[in-house]
């Protein structure tokens, strides 16, 4: 690996999310890689493109980020990709169409419909729950709603539907947007060979929106190496950021 693979990263957010939902992990992981270059992309539909339609595919969301930072100049050098749900399918293809733009990837709760039953990406416990959400007028309690689905450390529940609320009122993600970017999440059956860069997998043993077990089977099929959170859910930087920057750190001095 290059050694400057740990220097330039691009962070890509789930469904539903834009960068700004990284809250405090961004500070975490620029403490522990101090001269890195961070970057968080908004996915179409999200964040600063929260008017764009978003394409209801991940080919075309891929081309969308990717030409971004093509843009912003940020594909100067090689870059490590760290994604998380739907974002992380993104860096999947991202990886599979140009693999020479990227040193590496880490992918967090993350799954892909040739592998896993739909039951198993969105667990079926929370259909009912995610729905209604959706469908929530009242940000604060709809935010509210997101975040006790994501995360499994309820102290931090209010103040992050708080700050999640702050973010919706600045830029509104709309229900269509929502809705085509689950179709392009619950539809993403990748090509089925390992991407040339090297790929971390990352889960947590206690997502309740997306089975762990659909991280499992992309390190079965690919071959990859994978490490678990024994209880986490599936915003797992949100839930226990250092134990992920910690993993990464490892993860590159291995590599490299």
């Amino acid at each position: 690996m290059d050694a400057k693979c740990d220097q330039h990263w691009i962070l890509l957010r789930g469904l539903a999310r834009e960068s700004a939902h990284w809250g405090d992990f961004l500070p975490q992981l620029q403490a522990q890689f101090p001269t890195a270059t961070i970057t968080a992309l908004d996915l179409p539909g999200t964040g600063q493109f929260y008017q764009q339609a978003s394409p209801n595919n991940i080919a075309a969301i891929t081309e969308h980020v990717r030409a971004h930072a093509l843009a912003r100049g940020l594909l100067a050098q090689p870059v490590t990709l760290l994604a998380v749900s739907l974002g992380a399918m993104v860096a999947w293809e991202w990886l599979q169409r140009y693999p020479d733009d990227c040193c590496g990837a880490v992918l967090m709760n993350t799954s892909f419909a040739s592998l896993s039953p739909f039951y198993q990406r969105l667990r079926w416990q929370s259909y009912g729950q995610f729905g209604a959400l959706l469908c929530r007028r009242d940000s604060y309690q709809r935010e509210l709603a997101i975040v006790g689905l994501v995360s499994n450390q309820p102290k931090q529940y209010e103040p992050v539907a708080k700050a999640w609320a702050a973010i919706q009122a600045v830029r509104p993600l709309s229900l269509k947007n929502a809705l085509r970017q689950l179709i392009a999440a619950a539809s993403y059956r990748p090509v089925q060979t390992r991407p040339k860069p090297p790929v971390l997998l990352l889960n947590g043993a206690g997502d309740r929106l997306v089975s762990p077990t659909c991280t499992e089977a992309i390190q079965k099929q690919f071959a990859l190496e994978r490490q678990t959170h024994p209880w986490a859910g599936h915003d797992l930087t949100l839930d226990d950021g250092e134990w992920v920057v910690l993993r990464l750190r490892a993860w590159l001095g291995a590599l490299s």
